[in-house]
């Protein structure tokens, strides 16, 4: 399917988990060792792939692939490839809003994203699944008895290395470099719009997630927001420094004064009251930032600029971006 500029997209009875498992481990391994030949219908050999668990067996061309978390998610519509299953968010609209309804559409739902159902799984009869081991790594022996399991180490921050992962597995390395190659005439754009490298670099720019049931996050960087805001060359605050493994640094509405910089970008996951806000928007300490009082603060979609993670949410912070910093 050939990649649209812009848009990163290419375009049996249920089965218990344990007659699933006995059947499947007859037919998949995940180990190095030999082999194993051609697929069951004879027309490719399987390819071995190396993982956060190990080398992995997966089909030459893979068909029915089941994905575990977002990042997967996005990663397989961008490389055009419709899976059979996927886990959803902890969202009201399920798979993530950002994601085009016609893509999504017909996908079966097999689970909240940490608690997946493996019947569900199972009963699908994928020939790969893709998840990262700190999602799922507890029940990589369950899945992996499955189908080939795929997982990457972490999610987040290494999301581009992620995504050639899951190129691989898929069989489709040359359509995940047509996908960073426009990456990088999008991001080469956004910064051309802002002035350039170093006009970029002067502009400073902060994230911050209203989280419900915990404190507000100004995101550091080393998360996935903060690798798009380093492509297009935009500068961070000091602030950023003090995020805890480089991922956020958490405060009270208290002090969301140590948040301002030249231009704000903020999202909500949960209540607006609950997560604090509500309280936070309409505070003295709010209102009296710099960014608020220059008009450059702005609401943005946490399904998006948070929980996307890749190349298709990146294209559309990417145009979000540029709309806001050249107003």
């Amino acid at each position: 399917m050939t990649l649209q500029p812009r848009t990163r997209t290419l375009a049996a009875a249920s089965l218990t988990v344990a007659a699933a498992l006995a059947l499947s481990a007859c037919g998949f391994s995940t180990e190095s060792g030999s082999d194993s030949g051609s697929n069951s219908d004879g027309s490719a050999e399987a390819r071995t792939v190396k993982t956060a668990m190990g080398d992995v067996k997966v089909p030459a061309a893979p068909e029915r692939v089941v994905v575990l978390d977002t990042a997967e998610l996005d990663s397989v519509l961008t490389l055009g490839v419709k899976p059979v299953g996927a886990t959803h968010a902890d969202v009201a609209s399920g798979f993530l809003n950002y994601l085009p309804k016609d893509q999504v559409a017909g996908i079966k739902d097999v689970g909240q994203m940490m608690t997946p159902n493996l019947e569900a799984i199972a009963a699908l009869e994928p020939d790969l699944i893709l998840t990262s081991k700190i999602r799922h790594g507890d029940k990589y022996a369950e899945l992996s008895k499955i189908a080939p399991t795929v997982m990457t180490e972490n999610t987040g921050y290494p999301w581009k290395e992620n995504f050639q992962l899951h190129a691989e597995a898929l069989g489709k390395k040359a359509e995940a470099k047509m996908v960073t190659d426009d990456y990088a005439e999008h991001v080469a754009d956004v910064t051309k719009a802002l002035g350039g490298k170093e006009k970029a670099g002067t502009t400073e720019v902060n994230m911050v997630r209203f989280v419900e049931g915990a404190d507000i996050r100004i995101y550091g960087k080393k998360n996935y927001i903060a690798t798009i805001l380093a492509d297009v060359g935009l500068g961070r605050p000091a602030v950023t420094d003090k995020a805890k493994d480089g991922f956020s640094y958490d405060v009270s509405p208290e002090r969301i004064d140590l948040a301002d910089a030249d231009a704000v970008f903020h999202s909500t996951y949960g209540d607006p009251k609950k997560s604090k806000e509500t309280q936070t928007t309409g505070s003295g300490l709010w209102k009296n930032m710099d960014a608020v009082k220059n008009d450059k603060v702005f609401a943005v979609d946490d399904q998006l600029w948070i929980q996307g993670i890749g190349y298709t949410a990146a294209d559309k912070i990417l145009e979000e971006l540029k709309a806001d910093l050249t107003k």
